[in-house]
């Protein structure tokens, strides 16, 4: 009996493929949005229209707390359900920073 030869694939022709078939695919997505552009246009002229309409103007930026989801709409003691003197839940939290008119409040104003 005879054992067939194996055959190795190298490494780096594997890697090749993966970068060729991504490339591929990143090609194909950027001819499919390019074409689609006309159907789309009208729907986005719709939905620009409703925001303009509504008044819509929050941005949801971080979708892990309630307080950092909505900075115009955030509650001042919800960050510090736990305690006041807790630590920051969320990593949201330390890149977010407080209104102007909270950091201008003096310390014995919070009763606001």
């Amino acid at each position: 009996m005879s054992i067939g030869r194996m055959t190795h694939i190298r490494k780096s022709s594997v890697f090749l493929s993966y970068l060729l078939v991504n490339l591929c695919v990143l090609f194909a997505l950027f001819v499919h949005a390019m074409l689609n552009v006309r159907e789309a246009k009208p729907a986005l002229e719709g939905k620009s229209a409703l925001v303009r309409s509504l008044g819509l103007t929050d941005l949801c930026l971080f979708s892990e707390a309630s307080y950092t989801r909505h900075l115009s709409l955030a509650d001042f003691s919800t960050p510090f359900q736990d305690c006041p003197l807790s630590l920051e839940h969320f990593p949201s939290g330390s890149v977010v920073e407080p209104p102007e008119h909270l950091r201008e409040m003096a310390p014995g104003d919070a009763d606001r």
